[in-house]
């Protein structure tokens, strides 16, 4: 390794084609953030369409050019947009912005290692997902329209080009972009496996490691084992698309004229999408989890409650969501008892979730509590988990699930249970560890601000929701002016406007003080949380390789906070916390064993 140190790097090599992981999670970070833009930019266009359906608005006129003629949003438009919308949050924010960042930037860091197992892999895994996202974004471009079938892309409407506009080139691209997404994704989740297992430095045990690197760790595994699973769905349309297969399709008729196709079935498209799509909500929370693990043990200044519960309740949810998909599909005519036994597995999952939250709540009780930006995005994370998880034993009981499918509850209930809590973890991360990334701190007080807009404003768009859901209100509806049962919701549905656009304008705080910081913030001190993981143990100044001279070795658990001695002194005289570095003393028992 000490080679590398003497190669003059240019800014290409430095900047670009970086093989170093702490420039890589920066990537990640910064195309995750700017899809975040495009992806909240356009929830507020069709929001506005729902509050004052059929009015004509300037932005419309601009932004969308022919498709919304004299400012007058089109409905092919409208679907496009709910459908680019939710692919981009839930894949390219929420997955790779998420496990991309944090999988880079800590797992070398927190496990004291040099780098990543492959820094070749680790930057073509960054490369791919950066032309998925181009290729996605291009799609809007398209004279037909981008994609238009919702983000689950469920046959026919995605395998015929003549179903709508909606279902030609853009669709293609659609398609194109999420296998080369699918690969970046499978890329970045061998090389973290690999790492974790391989390159832990001395004395760091499996049971020594924060929970973070738990989560991480696990997540990749779910991606390696789920991932390919939509990636052979993609393949397939594409076949049915391009080379007249009917995998997906079956008697069907445009026009009042039978088409060709036989024999296939739509049904197990929804299987094998799904069989991702479920797993896919854990790849997008448990980063946001174990983030928060590490963010409330360090700000309560205790040490995290039941560490050896928290680590088999992240596994017990990795094997559930394997096993729970069947409850996206209680409507597609399923056999009553197989519901029964989704239902079941459903409703386990349950369990782990409550073990985790309990486990939060516990660590803050009677703590030393600093409350940072970092700790405030952290319960409310503790806090959507919980009220979005509710709301989750409604929706996988496949009685009460078929009354409210696919209305407004459940997009109230996955937003605030998945997106929400996994932006909040993505929010609790970045305040904690920039000054790990950018060698500055971030302003305490617009991180305040941030905080409170965003926690206040995001109850007010979805906690309404879940009422028009139960009222029927159908989701992805591109006017609901037409069913006059509906006319005492509009009501409604202004209030969770009005709050999505002041949601969305807050995160524009977080973004001034995301980029001011970075060239004019203070300047951060090694250890700015007291914190005892390896990652704070490295100089401010990144360095290839992390840590000049030796890699330290470990002693101790990442959580010995507020521990005293036999004489009711702290570990280190004056000092409330004890590095993973810092040998036992004689004495001093171990807490998690």
């Amino acid at each position: 390794m000490s080679g590398h140190e003497h190669h003059k790097e240019t800014f290409v090599t430095k900047y670009i084609f970086s093989q170093d992981h702490k420039m890589i999670s920066k990537q990640y970070l910064i195309t995750g953030l700017l899809m975040g833009v495009i992806g909240i930019a356009m929830s507020l266009l069709f929001r506005m369409q729902l509050a004052w359906p059929g009015e004509s608005f300037k932005i419309f006129e601009v932004l969308l050019g022919k498709w919304a003629p004299e400012g007058v949003m089109d409905a092919n438009i409208y679907l496009a947009l709910v459908t680019i919308h939710g692919t981009i949050m839930v894949f390219f924010v929420l997955t790779q912005g998420l496990s991309g960042t944090f999988s880079n930037l800590l797992i070398p860091l927190q496990i004291g290692a040099r780098d990543m197992a492959s820094g070749f892999m680790n930057m073509l895994s960054y490369w791919m997902f950066f032309l998925s996202s181009v290729i996605m974004v291009g799609s809007l471009f398209i004279e037909a329209g981008p994609a238009a079938a919702g983000w689950t892309i469920y046959p026919p409407l995605s395998a015929l080009e003549a179903a709508q506009p909606g279902s030609g080139l853009g669709m293609t691209l659609w398609l194109t972009s999420m296998a080369i997404f699918i690969a970046s994704s499978l890329l970045g989740s061998l090389n973290y496996i690999v790492t974790v297992l391989n390159l832990r430095t001395k004395g760091m045990s499996m049971t020594r490691l924060p929970l973070t690197i738990w989560a991480l760790f696990v997540t990749a595994v779910i991606g390696v084992v789920s991932f390919p699973v939509l990636l052979s769905a993609a393949l397939l349309l594409i076949m049915d698309r391009s080379l007249g297969t009917s995998f997906f399709l079956s008697d069907i008729f445009i026009g009042g004229e039978a088409l060709h196709y036989q024999g296939g079935s739509p049904v197990l498209y929804e299987h094998l999408f799904w069989f991702l799509g479920h797993p896919e909500v854990y790849i997008v929370l448990l980063p946001a989890l174990g983030i928060t693990s590490e963010i409330i043990a360090t700000n309560s200044r205790k040490p995290i409650f039941g560490y050896r519960a928290m680590i088999l309740s992240i596994l017990a949810i990795a094997f559930l969501s394997t096993i729970v998909w069947g409850h996206h599909m209680f409507v597609s005519g399923m056999n009553p008892f197989l519901g029964s036994v989704f239902t079941f597995t459903t409703l386990l999952i349950a369990i782990p979730s409550a073990v985790k939250a309990f486990n939060y709540i516990t660590t803050i009780w009677k703590g030393n509590l600093q409350f940072n930006p970092a700790m405030l995005f952290s319960i409310g994370l503790v806090s959507t988990f919980i009220t979005g998880g509710l709301t989750g034993i409604i929706l996988g009981d496949s009685m009460l699930d078929i009354n409210v499918h696919d209305t407004y509850f459940v997009v109230a209930h996955f937003h605030l249970v998945m997106g929400v809590s996994s932006l909040y973890g993505m929010f609790a991360g970045i305040y904690h560890w920039y000054p790990k990334m950018f060698g500055r701190m971030m302003n305490k007080n617009l991180g305040y601000l941030h905080f409170w807009i965003t926690a206040v404003g995001a109850y007010g768009v979805f906690f309404p929701m879940h009422f028009i859901g139960l009222a029927g209100l159908p989701r992805r509806y591109y006017n609901n002016t037409n069913f006059p049962l509906f006319d005492e919701l509009q009501d409604t549905n202004v209030v969770i406007t009005v709050f999505a656009i002041i949601t969305g304008l807050a995160q524009l705080i977080f973004l001034y003080n995301f980029f001011k910081s970075m060239f004019y913030g203070e300047k951060a001190v090694q250890n700015p949380w007291k914190s005892n993981t390896l990652e704070w143990t490295t100089p401010v100044e990144h360095i290839h390789g992390n840590w000049p001279g030796e890699i330290p070795e470990v002693h101790r658990w990442a959580y010995d906070y507020s521990k005293t001695g036999e004489d009711g002194e702290y570990v280190i005289p004056g000092q409330d916390f004890a590095p993973q570095t810092v040998p036992l003393q004689d004495g001093e028992e171990v807490l998690h064993h």
